[in-house]
C-alpha cells in the first residue's frame, strides 16, 4: 500500500498500515526540504533533547522493564510512544491537515497469564486527541502519557484489562549510542539515528491486573531515537537488547538483518558500573540463535534465547516466557516479538532486559 495512503488511514480514514520505522525508502527525500537529515557531528543537549525533534520523519520515546509484585512475581512491561511526520499537509494551515502523528504501543508480560497483555493507539497530533512537546520529554496520546518530572519521568496507561502509573528515575547522565549519539544502521552513514538511552531506572508504582491493583518496583530502560532514513534497503527488521546488568553496568546491542538472518549492520554500547563507556563496532557484536518458538497465532517462528556476543563478553538471553508477541495491526500494521529477559553469563543470571525482533513474519512495512 502507498505510504500516503497509509498516513491518510492513521489520520481518521479506515485504519491501513505504516510501518513504525518509517524511514527507509518510499515518501519524500531526506534533505529536499521536507524531512530534516540525521548528520554526524551534532552533540546531543540535555534537556532539550529529551523532548520532540518534529522536523525528523519519524521518533519514538521506548521504556521497558522489569516489575515485582507483592509476593515476589515479575511480570515485564512497555510503553513506546511513536512521532511520525507525515509529510503531507506541510503547506496547508488547516487543522486537519495529518502532518505529524503520535501512535502508542503498551504491554504486560504476565507469566501467569502466559502471554502479553497489550493494547495500542494511534491518532493525528491536535483537537485534544494527542500531542508532543519540544525542550522536553512530554508525549501523550488521550489518557496515555510519558512526561518528564524533575530529573525522572512519569508515564500513565489504562487499557482494558491492565493499567499502570510509573516513576522512573534515573542513577545517571544519558547513555549515548554509536558516535556520541550518532548511531548508524548500514554501512552508508545515511542510514543513521540519533539515540540515547537511559538504563538503570529505578522503578515504582502501581500496576493493575487482572482488577486488582498493586504496589511495584522494579528497573527500566528507556530509548529515545529519532530518523529520517532509519531501515536500510536490505534488511527485512533488527534484533535488539536493553540490558540492566546487576553489576551496575548496562549493555545496549543491536543489529540489522539481512533476509537470510546474517547481519546487514550491527552496534553495541557497553556502560561500565563506573559509568565509563564503551562504543562496540559491527565487528565486535553477534546475535545467535539458540532457541526458537512458533506462535500459535500467526505461524510466525521466532528465535526466543540468543547467544549475544559483546567485545570479549558472551551472553545468553532467556525469555521470562516464550509467547511475547504483539500484533499491532491497528497501529503501526507490524507484528513483532518484544519481551522481558533475564541474561546469563556462564550459567549465571546477571542481569534483566528486554528483547526486540521485528521483520520475522517478512519484512518490516516501511511506508
Amino acid at each position: 500500500m502507498k505510504r500516503r495512503a497509509c498516513l491518510l488511514a492513521l489520520a481518521g480514514l479506515p485504519l491501513a498500515r505504516i510501518g513504525w520505522a518509517a524511514g527507509a525508502a518510499g515518501g519524500p527525500p531526506v534533505g529536499d526540504g521536507v524531512f530534516d537529515p540525521v548528520l554526524p557531528g551534532r552533540e546531543l543537549r540535555f534537556p532539550e533533547d529529551e523532548g520532540a525533534h518534529p522536523g525528523f520523519r519519524t521518533e519514538w520515546w521506548y521504556v521497558t522493564g522489569w516489575l515485582g509484585l507483592p509476593d515476589g512475581s515479575p511480570v515485564g512491561f512497555q510503553v513506546t510512544f511513536f512521532r511520525v511526520r507525515t509529510g503531507i499537509g506541510e503547506d496547508n494551515p488547516s487543522a486537519f491537515a495529518p502532518r505529524q502523528l503520535i501512535l502508542a504501543h503498551a504491554a504486560i508480560a504476565d507469566p501467569e497469564l502466559g502471554r502479553l497483555r497489550h493494547a495500542q493507539r494511534a491518532a493525528r497530533v491536535g483537537f485534544g486527541r494527542a500531542g508532543y512537546a519540544t525542550g522536553r520529554a512530554s508525549v501523550w496520546i488521550g489518557d496515555w502519557s510519558l512526561e518528564q518530572a524533575g530529573e525522572g519521568y512519569q508515564t500513565s496507561v489504562g487499557a482494558g484489562d491492565f493499567s499502570y502509573e510509573l516513576a522512573l528515575v534515573p542513577d545517571g547522565p544519558p547513555l549515548l549510542n554509536g558516535d556520541g549519539g550518532f548511531s548508524r544502521k548500514a554501512p552508508d552513514p545515511h542510514n543513521a539515528s540519533y539515540y540515547y538511552s537511559r538504563p538503570r531506572l529505578a522503578v515504582t508504582g502501581s500496576l493493575t491486573i487482572g482488577g486488582r491493583r498493586h504496589q511495584v518496583s522494579g528497573r527500566a530502560w528507556m530509548d529515545h531515537e529519532w530518523s529520517s532514513a532509519y531501515l536500510p534497503d536490505g534488511a527485512d527488521g533488527w534484533d535488539w537488547a536493553g540490558l540492566n546488568l546487576d553489576n551496575g553496568g548496562a549493555l545496549m546491542a543491536f543489529r540489522m538483518r539481512k533476509p537470510d538472518g546474517d547481519a546487514l549492520w550491527a552496534s553495541a554500547t557497553l556502560q561500565s558500573p563506573d559509568g565509563s563507556t564503551r562504543h562496540l563496532p559491527a565487528e565486535q557484536v553477534a546475535f545467535s540463535p539458540l532457541r526458537h518458538w512458533r506462535s500459535p497465532r500467526t505461524g510466525i517462528d521466532y528465535p526466543v534465547e540468543w547467544g549475544l556476543r559483546a567485545g570479549e563478553r558472551e551472553l545468553v538471553l532467556r525469555p521470562l516466557m516464550d509467547d511475547q508477541e504483539l500484533e499491532s495491526r491497528r497501529s503501526t500494521g507490524t507484528i513483532y516479538w518484544e519481551g522481558a529477559v533475564r541474561v546469563l553469563e556462564q550459567g549465571r543470571e546477571i542481569g534483566r532486559g528486554y528483547l526486540e525482533m521485528t521483520g520475522y513474519g517478512g519484512t518490516i512495512q516501511v511506508g
